[in-house]
Order: C-alpha cells, then structure tokens, then sequence
C-alpha cells in the first residue's frame, strides 16, 4: 500500500498537470471566458483532489482484499478510472452549472467533455506515476 505521503503527492502532481492542460482546452473548445474557466477549473480540482485521495485509497484496500495486491491489472486501470471519473461527474456537475450560469444540460456537455478528457489523462497519468514511483510494498498479482 501506498504511504500517505506519497497519495498526497500522485494527488496533488494529477491535480496539477490536469489544470494545466484542461483549463485552456475547456476555454477554447467551448468559447468560455478563461478566467471563469480558470477558477471552475480550481474548484474542480479541489473536489477532486479529495476524492483521489479518498477513492484511491477505498480501491486500493478493495484490490488488496480480493486480488492481494495493489498492482492493478489493464481491466482493474480501466475500472479505477471510469468509476473515478463517474463519481466525481455527478458531484461536479450542479457546480458547473452554478458557476458558468447555464442549464444542467450544457452544463453535463462540458462535464462530460471534462470526464472524456479525464479519463484518458488518469489512465496515462495513474499508468506513468506507478512506473515512476513504483508501490514497493504491492506484493505479487493473481490474474
């Protein structure tokens, strides 16, 4: 299992490099003001932020129990992922609608081109930090 420490890290280092790439992105793409992207963008972070730390730790307690390991299989990144991004979707999406003053329909559009976006960068970015800071402590996979 991963150490508190290095959570935080993975959290805050995800949070991070994702504001960089999809603030400018969601602006461009959906012609919205970059600033009010900008602070969505914080907002959205802090939200996730927490819930990577929460989830992330929930899944990896859940992997070592039925598997025995925290090292995740392609099938169990592709679990991790979509059930990250769901959970964070349906809390975000009232606050999209709040903050950029549209309907709960444009609003879940831009949720879900932020879900499609986030999806791909956790599967990239999960997949490249556990090369990088491997679990030491994971133990052996049973597949």
């Amino acid at each position: 299992m991963r150490t508190t420490k290095d959570r935080i890290r993975q959290a805050v280092m995800f949070e991070a490099i994702g504001l960089l790439l999809s603030i400018p992105l969601a602006a461009l793409t959906f012609g919205l003001d970059l600033g009010k992207t900008s602070v969505l963008g914080v907002i959205g972070a802090t939200m996730a932020t927490v819930w990577n730390y929460l989830f992330n730790l929930m899944f990896d307690h859940a992997l070592k129990k039925i598997s025995g390991s925290t090292r995740k299989s392609i099938k169990a990144r592709f679990v991790h992922a979509v059930s990250f991004e769901f959970g964070l979707m349906l809390a975000f999406l009232p606050v999209i609608a709040w903050w950029m003053g549209v309907g709960l329909f444009e609003a879940l559009v831009i949720d879900i081109a932020f879900v499609v976006f986030y999806l791909v960068y956790a599967f990239v970015f999960t997949w490249t930090y556990d090369l990088v800071f491997p679990d030491n402590n994971e133990g052996t996979v049973t597949r």
